[in-house]
């Protein structure tokens, strides 16, 4: 009988002791499924989107970046990533293989490995990576619109983007105009300003950047004009090409030697506010009417737009690029519901070197501490040279060499990537503080994860530690180097 006793007793012990070592277990376990897991990537000029581990991060003796976030201090919501569909960019990719071609639009484009590009810019009639000059209805005198078309469009810029679209379905499309028709303009030419070198615009007729418009600005003009818009945004549609949304000029105020045209400020509000904004409401068009894209400091010259007469009811948005990047913050805070977005990127001299992401990540602080919704990179893809018809270089993501065919992804690509493949539409723009003039966080809420893009413009390694909502991370951030680091909470 003791026997049996104690055998009991033993059991019971032991039952005890496996019921005491699952609870830890489950303790334990629950314990690690609530620690965050961290994704990390990082980006030098020698070594492109490495996937690195936090856990092997050396400290001692480096110099630190503290960040301190919280998740509650939210700003913007972002709207997205995107470039232009340019001629040029359709141009070099046809001198590539079908398959290289599809990879490198994937890499653009695809949402699970690629850029992730959601939200591009392309513009109606030429602009200055056109491969010549040329507009949607050049028959001088067409007020009624009757010989407008963009058959022309159907042979680079729709393919270009319907490619786009069978990656990302969701990629949403707006546009702008560099120059109306030319007839529309005094100088009857598509340039504002006369280069003997690239244009045969007479000097006599050459414009000056004064705040006078090159548009005649008489009524059958403008009405003609907001027909174009309309009809623009109607045969786009009929392609399977929804245009989200219109920004009225490229660059108002700048006189150029490719396809441009200056605009008197208040003259743009007469165009928006008497004549597109009642077009589109007469035609039924649902496509947002953007102030763009503004690229002079002065934000009077924004007030003087947007203060015409019910300018507002029409303008959703206003875009800004180059010097424009000096009005953002007062236009910020003078319209603070006004959505807001960086409308392209400043595009060098075709350098294509790491010197320019840096720069190009100096222009992102700048513009989505200043309320940006949204940041356009230029030309996703050119030749090896950068250069436009009009004789100037530029950068690009990619270049594809014309002679070799050597595809080249230049530092500006991956950057972009640092910050498209991870902040998407619906993320909010978080609050910074602590040493945060090299790093960007944002937050989503779907993922419940905290984006953070930092740069280590050093020559030497440093330490990041990240204090996100009270709980410190740290990794070691090579020299020069671009990070991403994803936060799970």
């Amino acid at each position: 009988m003791s026997m049996i006793i104690g055998n009991k007793t033993k059991n019971t012990i032991q039952m005890k002791n496996l019921k005491l070592v699952l609870l830890l277990l489950v303790a334990a376990l629950a314990s690690c499924s609530q620690q965050p897991q961290i994704t990390w990537v990082s980006t030098t000029d020698s070594n492109r989107w490495d996937t690195m581990d936090i856990s092997g991060t050396q400290t001692s003796g480096l110099s630190e970046i503290v960040i301190d976030i919280n998740t509650r201090n939210q700003q913007q919501t972002i709207t997205g990533f995107g470039g232009c569909f340019n001629e040029m960019g359709w141009e070099a990719l046809s001198w590539v293989t079908p398959e290289e071609k599809q990879q490198i639009l994937n890499d653009l484009f695809d949402t699970e490995n690629g850029c992730k590009f959601n939200l591009c810019r392309m513009p109606i009639g030429a602009n200055d990576y056109a491969v010549d000059w040329y507009s949607l209805n050049e028959t001088e005198g067409d007020f009624a619109m009757e010989n407008f078309s963009i058959d022309r469009d159907k042979k680079r810029l729709i393919p270009y983007i319907h490619e786009a679209q069978r990656i990302n379905p969701d990629l949403k499309v707006w546009a702008s105009p560099w120059c109306p028709p030319s007839w529309m303009k005094h100088n009857k030419h598509y340039a504002c300003r006369a280069d003997a070198k690239v244009n045969d615009l007479a000097p006599e007729l050459s414009s000056m950047e004064e705040l006078v418009s090159r548009f005649i600005t008489e009524p059958e003009y403008f009405k003609a004009y907001a027909l174009y818009f309309s009809k623009f945004v109607q045969a786009y549609e009929s392609e399977g090409i929804p245009i989200v949304a219109v920004h009225v000029q490229n660059e108002p105020n700048s006189a150029q030697n490719f396809p441009s045209c200056v605009w008197k400020p208040q003259d743009l509000g007469i165009l928006i506010a008497d004549y597109l904004g009642p077009q589109f409401k007469k035609d039924g068009i649902e496509t947002e009417i953007w102030l763009g894209t503004i690229e002079r400091p002065q934000i009077e010259r924004v007030d003087d737009v947007l203060q015409y007469k019910n300018t507002m009811d029409y303008v959703k948005g206003v875009g800004f690029q180059w010097a424009g990047k000096g009005a953002i913050p007062e236009v910020h805070k003078k319209y603070p519901e006004m959505q807001l977005m960086q409308t392209e990127t400043e595009c060098g001299d075709g350098s294509n070197d790491w010197k320019a992401a840096e720069y190009t990540f100096s222009l992102m602080k700048h513009y989505f501490e200043n309320g940006a919704n949204a940041y356009m990179y230029w030309n996703m893809v050119l030749d090896e040279t950068g250069k436009s018809q009009w004789g100037w270089k530029q950068n690009s993501m990619i270049s594809i060499d014309s002679k070799t065919k050597e595809i080249v992804y230049n530092p500006e690509f991956y950057l972009m990537k640092h910050l498209s493949a991870f902040v998407q539409p619906g993320d909010v723009k978080l609050a910074a503080s602590g040493n945060d003039e090299n790093t960007l966080a944002f937050y989503s809420a779907d993922t419940n994860e905290v984006k953070v893009i930092s740069y280590n413009e050093m020559d030497k390694s440093r330490v990041l530690k990240l204090n996100v909502d009270g709980q410190v991370y740290q990794a070691e951030l090579d020299a020069k180097s671009f990070n991403t680091l994803v936060v799970s909470l």
